[in-house]
């Protein structure tokens, strides 16, 4: 097993060549054993594509079977062993797969249902499809995909009804597949929904007809976004937005100059279930000032030690915390911590006693009542969550 070991010297590292042409028999044994490390394994399991020796295939069938062997194993087994369904699909679809808890093990059990055949499990795959991780809903749309090949798509559309936001999402992506005009669906209920059914949309002359009559402000808000997408061309989006009256989502707590701040920061790049207004008031309203970092760094640190409190230097707030990024900097003196937005003149502090300091250099104090505004209809992904953020979070945001 030394070749091995030489081959994959350590977790990440893995001569994928020498791998290939080493012999499948030693390396299905190696996977198979789950004494050897995991890392090594699966490297031996990727390496076994096309060629697994059918002496072997029942023992890693097993390992795929064992709930206590590791899950990033028995995934990439799922993988390899793709013409075994006959052995594997009933163990898939046992009631006790539902008890499995090994990370990323019940979305690659739900699709290798799918992938062997078993339509029972399309509607899970739908909820799969539809959702915000990119490797989650790859792993639903590669699977619902090998249903729809298998039995067509009238058959698997048939068995998922349009109650839930995913199976309307779905049954847009056939409609879209089969060449159907899916602008109907830019006047969902559901803004994920319709973010779908705008992002394959392709044709400005359609989009423009369907402007004239839009059911409801969203479906046009929709319409706009997906052309501007399509010609980039702000000037019409602008004539849009203003023939629908400029609409925009009213936030109690939310000043102009907080509102521009955070709406150029995030409406850009919020996620898919945020309200349209956000999306197209980013494209038509001019964008503010942005801060000389700098200079408004300095004249903060020049504040607090005017007001004899012996700042440290300012650091990224990724440095402070020793990884990822965001829209803020750090300076610490004494006990406490300020923090400086970069997306304006905004500052925030555990403790208020640089306030009044910070305030006669220019700078805008966020206290908590500003600061627990919730900024609603925006949805920002933070720490694995995807919903409306607090204008403190969105000013001074870190995410490792």
């Amino acid at each position: 097993m030394r070749d091995i070991e030489r081959l994959v010297p350590s977790a990440g590292q893995a001569d994928t060549v020498g791998l290939g042409e080493f012999d499948a028999g030693e390396l299905a044994r190696y996977a198979a054993d789950p004494a050897h490390p995991w890392w090594r394994r699966r490297a031996c399991v990727l390496a076994l594509a096309g060629r697994v020796p059918e002496r072997y295939a029942a023992a890693l069938i097993d390992r795929v079977r064992d709930p206590d062997d590791v899950a990033e194993v028995r995934i990439a087994l799922l993988g390899l062993l793709a013409d075994r369904g006959a052995e594997l699909l009933p163990w898939l679809r046992h009631e006790d797969r539902g008890q499995e808890r090994s990370y990323a093990m019940p979305e690659a059990i739900l699709k290798a249902r799918g992938m062997f055949g078993d339509r029972s499990a399309a509607p899970g795959l739908v909820t799969l499809a539809a959702s915000p991780w990119p490797h989650r809903r790859a792993a639903g749309e590669a699977a619902l995909d090998a249903l729809v090949t298998r039995y067509g798509a009238e058959e698997i559309l048939a068995g998922i009804g349009v109650a839930r936001p995913e199976d309307r999402a779905f049954h847009v992506r056939m409609r879209h597949r089969a060449g159907d005009d899916v602008t109907d669906a830019l006047a969902d209920s559901d803004h994920g929904v319709a973010y779908l059914a705008q992002s394959l949309l392709s044709d400005p002359v359609l989009l423009r007809g369907y402007l004239g009559g839009a059911p409801t402000t969203d479906a046009a808000l929709w319409a706009a976004y997906a052309l501007h997408r399509l010609t980039g061309d702000v000037g019409e989006t602008r004539a849009v937005y203003e023939a629908l009256g400029r609409p925009r989502v009213e936030v109690d707590g939310l000043d102009e100059e907080l509102r521009a701040a955070i709406v150029h920061e995030y409406a850009n790049r919020c996620e898919r279930r945020s309200d349209p207004r956000w999306r197209v008031e980013a494209l038509c309203a001019e964008p503010p000032v942005r801060p000389d970092q700098d200079g408004q760094l300095r004249r903060a640190t020049a504040a607090l030690t005017a007001a004899g409190m012996a700042p440290e230097p300012p650091v990224p707030c990724g440095e402070h915390n020793h990884q990822g990024g965001g829209t803020y900097h750090v300076i610490e003196y004494g006990e406490s911590e300020l923090w400086v937005s970069t997306l304006g003149r905004f500052v925030t502090g555990e403790a208020p006693d640089a306030r009044d300091a910070l305030e006669s250099a220019g700078l805008r104090w966020i206290d908590g009542t500003t600061g627990a505004v919730r900024v609603t209809g925006l949805c920002v992904y933070y720490f694995g969550e995807r919903a409306p953020l607090s204008v403190e979070t969105l000013l001074f945001y870190w995410q490792d």
